[in-house]
């Protein structure tokens, strides 16, 4: 009699929970948004998700033309579009961020007013479906590092990257370095190593950063050695101290990566949610290049290949 009294008792709970979540109604605002701001004379990539906490309140991720993710404490929604505010993370000093935006049809658009008061048009689109292939056929591997030179490759501002010896290093920091050609699914092996204390980053398709930095020792992190920027943290810190050669080999599928660092596999198969901050653009849908961040600290190179999977295209 007891064991059936409980069986009831757990029929009704699991029916009076389905009941409430059918119940639920979703919001046309949730979802991954990627977004495009018309900031001081330039249009910067940034990225939103939105979604249900409880039964009624919205919260989520905002991205920013810089830094990572920062939680979104409450979407406010009114009767003609939504709001929300964000403390400021690499900006300069003033008030909190404030986004304000409304959906038309699949679209958003809106405004950002900065932290200096500045006001700033934005568009959005929602973030595209990428499919995944678990068993895709492989091209030939492609060295995009030839070790002579910069063939093949572009910087995006004032920074020197040169070649000596075989070695690809930034002597001038502030320039990121970019690839002519793009990529979309692909495994990339790269060799690297930089000085004490140094950061840098291989952004993936221009848009996912894979960070490199000096924290031999640390515990692990999104923000710290083989993290994807923000949003993927290592399931071990597998760097090696400074001043020593050390390797990546990186799978990107869709939005889904592997990590291997130092021979470890770190990151497996995870879903990257959206673009990083200091991405090229986000335009998730399109190929992008590779690109080796210069604006923080020095790097070395000494070999990049990549290994495309034929045939690969997203709506």
């Amino acid at each position: 009699m007891i064991h059936t009294r409980k069986s009831a008792l757990g029929f009704c709970l699991a029916m009076l929970i389905s009941s409430v979540l059918l119940g639920q109604k979703i919001s046309p605002l949730e979802g991954r948004w990627d977004l495009e701001v018309e900031f001081k004379g330039k249009t910067v990539p940034s990225w939103l998700e939105v979604r249900k906490s409880g039964t009624a309140t919205l919260i989520g991720r905002y991205v920013s033309y810089n830094g990572s993710a920062r939680p979104i404490s409450e979407v406010v929604a009114t009767e003609d579009g939504f709001s929300f505010s964000i403390p400021r993370q690499w900006e300069p000093e003033g008030e909190d961020m404030k986004i304000e935006g409304k959906l038309e049809g699949n679209s958003l658009s809106g405004t950002m007013t900065y932290t200096d008061g500045s006001v700033h048009q934005w568009k959005g689109v929602r973030s595209p479906e990428m499919p995944y292939n678990d068993n895709p056929e492989w091209d030939e591997p492609t060295d995009i590092f030839n070790g002579e030179n910069l063939f093949g490759w572009h910087t995006d501002g004032k920074g020197e990257w040169t070649v000596k010896d075989g070695i690809l290093t930034n002597s001038t920091p502030g320039a990121n370095l970019i690839t002519d050609d793009k990529f979309l699914d692909f495994k990339l092996h790269a060799e690297f190593r930089y000085p004490e204390g140094s950061n840098s980053g291989i952004y993936l398709r221009g848009r996912y950063e894979v960070q490199i930095a000096d924290n031999h020792g640390l515990e692990p992190s999104d923000i710290y050695f083989g993290g994807v920027y923000g949003f993927l943290e290592p399931n071990e810190n597998a760097a090696s101290p400074a001043n020593e050669w050390q390797t990546y080999e990186i799978t990107l599928i869709g939005r889904r990566v592997t990590i291997v660092a130092n021979g470890k596999t770190i990151i497996s198969d995870q879903t990257i949610p959206g673009i990083t901050g200091g991405a090229l653009d986000s335009r998730e849908w399109q190929p992008g290049p590779i690109m080796i961040q210069g604006d923080h600290g020095p790097v070395e190179f000494r070999k990049l290949t990549i290994t495309q999977v034929k045939t690969a295209q997203y709506e």
